[in-house]
């Protein structure tokens, strides 16, 4: 019995042993095609590591500045303010919520959790998906990136104004829901507190400011860490596609007025830049793109690409997150090929 027990781990052991042996001829016979592997391997797990870094580093403060912005939402203004500041009528509410980036300087990441807490809010429909469209380009800082990449011209110009008429027709297009409740995912809303009732709503119980700044400081947390996981995986996803995806391809396909402008995109949804720096990017395409390319990838890729994306569904229904990305790709698409044959 004792043989027989000690003979079987040894029989594995020789499996085991022939296994190796087999492997290790394969990557002897292979090993001039395995050098030539890993040194694009290498190259490949760079790209990764330097595009996700880049993203994440972009994105951060910026996530932190809308997610800031949310929590002083929630602890500094109640519902008869927001109402007081923004218009009830479709037209003028989504305007004003266009504009609203002027005041909350945030980008493509802060923006959605910024978007949802105004909507908690009592912010309109209209107002709110305008906001949500406008914001990561009509606000200071992009303004004056933009400025400073491509001069106070008709690129900033054009950029500026078919953002807004983009942001401002899309949410027209959804003022003919009532209320937020019937697109948003309520279940997704975190608060450490109870939900307040319509009374505390419009007359809400009085906090001294050590109190609204504390409860600013745990909303903001919470925003930041529940949004930060779509931002890592997003962020991911982008520097997997672009160090995957032959990017030379997409530039030799990208010439005249109709594939250039989806080429680019494509491209903005595939690099999810933040658009505080995207205009720099997008700078070294002038040469090879035509303008409308270049400006559909300005209007596009703040409105939709792989992080926003994620962020989307991570607040709003599917339904409602089909239409914040087909109706700004028609129109940005439409507006693209517009101007290369205007200008042609």
């Amino acid at each position: 019995m004792q043989t027989s027990g000690h003979a079987q781990p040894r029989s594995r052991m020789w499996i085991i042993a022939i296994w190796l042996g087999v492997l290790l001829i394969i990557l002897v016979s292979q090993f001039p095609r395995i050098q030539q592997i890993l040194p694009t391997l290498g190259s490949k797990v760079s790209t990764f590591a330097t595009v996700f870094l880049g993203i994440f580093i972009e994105a951060i403060p910026f996530l932190l500045l809308g997610t800031l912005g949310s929590g002083f939402v929630e602890a500094f203004l109640d519902q008869n303010q927001i109402q007081q500041l923004i218009p009830r009528r479709a037209l003028p509410g989504a305007l004003s919520g266009s504009l609203l980036g002027l005041i909350f300087p945030v980008c493509e990441c802060g923006v959605v959790p910024l978007t949802r807490r105004l909507f908690n809010k009592g912010l309109p429909v209209a107002a709110g998906i305008a906001f949500l469209m406008a914001a990561p380009v009509l606000n200071p800082i992009v303004i004056l990136a933009t400025a400073s990449a491509f001069g106070w011209g008709w690129m900033l110009a054009g950029r500026v104004g078919l953002s807004m008429l983009i942001a401002v027709t899309t949410g027209l297009l959804f003022s003919v829901v009532k209320r937020p409740a019937e697109i948003m995912r309520m279940a997704g809303i975190k608060t450490n507190s109870r939900m307040p009732t319509s009374e505390e709503q419009i007359s809400p119980p009085r906090r001294s400011f050590r109190q609204k700044f504390n409860r600013m400081t745990v909303i903001a947390a919470d925003e930041f860490f529940e949004m930060g996981r779509f931002l890592i995986l997003g962020a991911t996803l982008a520097a997997v596609m672009q160090a995957l995806l032959p990017q030379q391809a997409l530039l030799q396909i990208g010439r005249g007025p109709v594939i250039s402008v989806l080429v680019m995109m494509a491209l903005a949804v595939v690099l999810s830049i933040c658009s505080t720096v995207d205009a720099f990017v997008v700078l070294g395409f002038v040469s090879i793109f035509s303008p409308g390319a270049i400006l559909a990838f300005l209007i596009f890729g703040p409105m939709v690409d792989i992080k926003t994306t994620l962020m989307y569904l991570s607040v709003f229904k599917k339904r409602t997150v089909v239409y914040l990305i087909l109706l700004p790709f028609l129109m940005s698409f439409l507006a693209g090929v517009l101007i290369n044959l205007v200008i042609a």
